[in-house]
């Protein structure tokens, strides 16, 4: 999975886009002016292959969405759970609605999903995290998710849980730094694990693991890591979905080696696509320079994320549905907010 650098594309990525080990892209703040612009930029990429390549975002709201201008400003995940421990029932409502809204919003304009929701705990020690997390306790980041997950699926969107096994318990962000958590394997299964154990048995159709290194369970940083990814995420806890790499361009993957060993590590260690952002030189190192045999299991994951249903934004908006939820989340008390990493996958 690729980026792009602007908003409309370029003979190299053009050429880029067509090439057989290119799966995705990711966009980013960079590559939208308008809804028609962006409308039109997806529609150019999904010409360019049959069939199309999967379309995804960071679109979590707060600190992390990319579209604002023509898309419902959302709340940071923080504030719904806020609401929940106001008022339970209306605020497990309220993510539903907001997963809704998010999901149907990106799918009027073709993308297919957002790296959606945040599964990691707000213990207070992570700034990257911090109010991207619903809560900080496991079992109602779990409920509150899961809502959340359900209004994104009504929408035609799978969600992706991230980041797996949880980084909220390091106080490095792995973009800039290699973070290390040197908990035991059963303080992290009894508290970080629960929200992803509880969403992979509610269907949780993919998951983003973590830079970061737990010593305890394995010297490699979650995503490259084999006991991580194929024991305890797809033999313990029987997950069978889709697992996207984070950002190999991140400090957080260098220790895994250069560009194609970070790739080739990544794979081996369970991820069915690796992402690669913000590095033209990677990605073209990559693609010239990385062996690859398909995998039919691999790309039958890759298939159900593409989006399941669509309407345009101008049909959405005579939506009453989405004209009441709208309303009701443009209404809460939304603290202007600095952007976290509108150029970085997060």
């Amino acid at each position: 999975m690729m980026d792009l650098q602007g908003t409309s594309l370029t003979d190299e990525e053009r050429e880029l886009l067509c090439h057989p080990l290119v799966g995705g892209l990711i966009l980013f703040s960079r590559n939208y002016e308008s809804t028609d612009q962006l409308r039109g930029l997806i529609g150019s990429v999904h010409a360019l292959r049959k069939p199309s390549l999967l379309i995804s975002v960071d679109h979590e709201g707060g600190r992390v969405q990319r579209f604002r201008e023509g898309f419902t400003r959302l709340p940071a995940a923080s504030l719904i759970g806020e609401c929940c421990q106001k008022d339970d029932r209306a605020g497990l409502l309220l993510a539903e609605r907001a997963g809704w809204l998010m999901a149907i919003e990106l799918r009027a304009v073709g993308i297919d999903f957002s790296f959606a929701p945040v599964l990691d705990l707000n213990k207070g020690i992570s700034q990257v995290i911090g109010d991207r997390a619903f809560d900080r306790d496991p079992e109602q980041v779990a409920r509150i998710a899961k809502a959340y997950m359900l209004g994104m699926k009504r929408a035609g969107m799978s969600a992706v849980g991230k980041h797996f096994p949880g980084h909220g318990a390091v106080s490095e962000d792995s973009h800039h730094a290699v973070p290390v958590d040197r908990r035991r394997y059963e303080d992290i299964e009894m508290d970080d694990l629960i929200p992803f154990e509880r969403l992979i048995h509610a269907g949780l159709p993919a998951i983003m693991p973590a830079h970061v290194i737990y010593p305890a369970v394995d010297s490699l940083p979650a995503g490259f890591s084999p006991v991580w990814l194929k024991k305890i995420l797809r033999q313990q806890l029987g997950f069978q979905g889709t697992i996207f790499s984070d950002d190999i361009s991140m400090a957080g993957a260098e220790v895994a080696g250069d560009y194609i060993q970070r790739t080739t590590a990544a794979l081996r260690a369970g991820c069915d696509m690796v992402l690669v952002c913000n590095n033209r030189d990677a990605v073209r190192m990559v693609l010239d320079g990385f062996e690859y045999c398909p995998d039919p299991a691999l790309q039958a994951r890759l298939i159900r994320m593409h989006g399941k249903q669509t309407i345009d934004l101008a049909g959405i908006r005579q939506n009453p549905e989405w004209q009441a939820v709208s309303e009701e989340i443009v209404a809460l008390d939304i603290t202007p907010e600095l952007d976290l990493g509108n150029d970085e996958a997060v």
